[in-house]
């Protein structure tokens, strides 16, 4: 939902914004083509991201977490912002690099790190977690309903083996894994784990709240996101001012707002955007407007 998304940050030629999670580059190439005198930042933790910038002086990008996004705008001076746009999850290219362990339809190592810098990988978890913190984060993480037994067959499988591969860690559920629904339910392991060694709804928590804070009256925040965990933080933010699901009140009591929502409920995409890209059928736009 390029277009959509793009559209939604309502561009002013002399304004600042921000691409939060660049990944490919495509958000920033479509906002730097409606910037006149305006600057565009963004900000990617995959190093890899590096290797494909536009040349343009009113670009910047800045290698790190979005989490941090308010001591990147702090370092280049920038008070407020006009637009900031985050699209959550795994790109494409995350997808379609068997080296980096995100799906389980390659065989690769138990990686999952967006940050290569970062230690701690999906191996880690798997090896090292005991039976009740694997269970916490396939029942929290992956929503799946067996999530003790999930992680009571993979502790049994690591105490004859160490679990190194993706195929190791399939091997290990494999007796679990329902005849229908094959893919949804690796999918949800993979995702519980990824979650996990990125930290990405604690990430997104933090985001969330600095992107309100530097966003300027009349600025716009567009986040698109892919599971209904991600997609709730972002709901209650927009709504309530926070990620929990209760409204910010002032001292009288009265409900502080501190955006209008302007996507009544989520976009998703198009027909013809299924055809092009079945990755985007989970996909979730909400746009709000900062009052």
């Amino acid at each position: 939902m390029l277009k959509e998304s793009v559209d939604g940050l309502n561009i002013q030629p002399h304004g600042i914004y921000v691409d939060a999670t660049y990944g490919g580059g495509g958000y920033s190439r479509e906002i730097l083509k409606e910037l006149g005198k305006g600057r565009l930042f963004a900000i990617d933790i995959d190093e890899e991201a590096a290797t494909n910038m536009p040349v343009s002086e009113k670009f910047v990008f800045i290698h790190g977490n979005f989490r941090y996004l308010g001591n990147y705008l702090k370092y280049y001076n920038v008070k407020e912002a006009d637009g900031i746009v985050a699209d959550l999850g795994v790109s494409s290219h995350h997808f379609d690099s068997a080296k980096r362990g995100f799906t389980y339809r390659h065989e690769a190592p138990l990686d999952m790190r967006m940050n290569l810098s970062a230690d701690f990988t999906a191996f880690n978890i798997v090896n090292e977690y005991d039976r009740d913190e694997l269970t916490r984060i396939f029942r929290e993480y992956g929503e799946l309903h067996h999530a003790g037994r999930i992680a009571g067959a993979i502790v049994r499988s690591r105490n004859e083996k160490k679990i190194e591969t993706n195929i190791d860690l399939i091997n290990s559920i494999n007796t679990l894994v329902p005849k229908r629904n094959v893919n949804q339910f690796l999918s949800q392991v993979f995702q519980a784990l990824r979650i996990e060694v990125n930290k990405e709804l604690e990430n997104l928590e933090i985001f969330l709240n600095v992107a309100g804070t530097f966003l300027k009256s009349g600025g716009r925040l567009v986040v698109v996101s892919y599971h209904s965990l991600e997609d709730r933080l972002v709901k209650n933010y927009m709504r309530w001012g926070n990620t929990r699901e209760e409204p910010q009140k002032d001292v009288y009591g009265k409900r502080a707002e501190k955006f209008r929502i302007l996507t009544k409920k989520p976009v998703v995409p198009s027909e013809r955007e299924l055809m092009m890209n079945p990755r985007s059928r989970s996909a979730r736009l909400r746009i709000a407007e900062k009052i």
